[in-house]
């Protein structure tokens, strides 16, 4: 299994052409490492969904409502016959990674820099904490994710 190939292109090709890019691909392949290593789809002992680990009030909320993303959330959830509904959308991206990989790049298309270059993992790192708000960050994991991330996309 490729995390690209299965989890992330599928995502991204449901989204403006801008918005797939390989800096875009490495964010979501290195955020998807450090909020679920690709392993739980649930978060232990946490409401957090997906393998980006959105949570209903946050992240799905945040991308429906956002004025940078909500026309563009809908127009995705309508081509996957999905309701652009809060609670929907946050019960299907446990599972749904193609919804899942949408959203988790929406929610960077929010923040108002570029995405970072492969070298650069502390803008990464920076970018991550603005747009996830993660309530226990683990910053030791995230060079050696960013970089694996950028090794994957090639």
């Amino acid at each position: 299994m490729s995390i690209l190939e299965t989890y992330i292109r599928p995502g991204l090709k449901l989204l403006p052409p801008e918005m797939d890019t390989r800096e875009a691909a490495a964010m979501l392949i290195a955020i998807g490492f450090q909020e679920s290593r690709f392993e739980y789809r649930k978060q232990i002992r946490g409401p957090a969904r997906g393998w980006w680990q959105f949570e209903e009030g946050g992240g799905v909320r945040g991308v429906l409502t956002h004025p940078a993303t909500a026309g563009i959330a809908r127009e995705v959830c309508d081509r996957l016959h999905v309701p652009a509904q809060v609670q929907i959308c946050y019960g299907l991206v446990a599972y749904h990674d193609a919804l899942a990989c949408v959203f988790a790049r929406l929610l960077l298309w929010t923040l108002p820099w570029s995405l970072p270059e492969p070298w650069d993992a502390e803008k990464a790192w920076n970018q991550y904490i603005a747009a996830w708000r993660p309530g226990k960050p683990h910053r030791h994991t995230w060079n050696e994710f960013y970089r694996r991330a950028w090794e994957i996309v090639g």
